[in-house]
């Protein structure tokens, strides 16, 4: 996967928004204020994204192009080689990562992305 499959699969997602608040080289997307996703956009090559911790666990010991994500929280944080996985299954871990972000939202969060804000 390319950045800008990555980058536009992310973006069709309702509510999401991307930044770059950690500099210009750190690309984050969010549903509503809430991280999913980031990745360098100069070496594009590994994304981290938010995952279920028992999911995490299974997926770093059946994947060697997943694990802990540097710099993050490590029990809920993977970091993904999208360069040598599928992109359906890199696809699959990112919509993973925003469904599990959009669940912490408060109701009022919830209730604007169902409307489309």
């Amino acid at each position: 996967m390319d950045i800008e499959h990555f980058r536009q699969f992310c973006l069709n997602l309702p509510s999401v928004i991307e930044e770059c608040p950690f500099g210009p080289d750190t690309l984050v997307f969010k549903v509503k204020s809430k991280i999913f996703a980031l990745c360098s956009i100069s070496e594009f090559g590994e994304v981290n994204l938010k995952c279920n911790p028992e999911r995490a666990i299974e997926l770093r010991e059946e994947y060697s192009q997943i694990r802990g994500a540097y710099h993050m929280n490590k029990k809920h944080w993977n970091s993904v080689d999208v360069l040598t996985l599928q992109n359906a299954f890199i696809e699959e871990l990112v919509l993973h990562s925003y469904n599990l972000v959009k669940l912490g939202l408060t109701k009022k969060e919830k209730s604007e992305i169902e409307l489309g804000n």
